[in-house]
């Protein structure tokens, strides 16, 4: 549910073009709900991954306050901020794995 509500926010409440072409791919939640850790992967935007995470640092008493509201929660969670690498880490995985295939056709010819 704070992973659903914090990309309506992004999408729909926050002005700020640092965080307009991102996603939120993950929410890692502690067991008392006071600490989310909030995975995020950007494409092309100004000022990079950097910027972006800077935008959701300054964002994120609002994205905090909304969220209590919003789900109607006694405390609102205190929200982390990290790039999620997996994307990368799985095209890097896939071109590895097409170049161990294509040399392992070379061999069979």
């Amino acid at each position: 549910m704070i992973q659903e509500e914090l990309s309506r926010l992004l999408l729909r409440e926050i002005k700020d073009p640092r965080l307009h072409r991102m996603t939120i791919t993950a929410v890692e939640v502690s067991a008392d709900l006071r600490h989310a850790k909030v995975l995020f992967t950007g494409f092309d935007t100004p000022g990079g991954i950097e910027g972006m995470l800077a935008g959701l640092r300054s964002a994120a008493g609002f994205l905090r306050g909304q969220l209590g509201r919003a789900l109607r929660l006694r405390y609102a969670p205190e929200l982390t901020f990290e790039v999620d690498d997996s994307i990368e880490r799985s095209l890097r995985v896939a071109a590895l794995l097409k170049q161990v295939n294509a040399a392992g056709n070379d061999q069979d010819e």
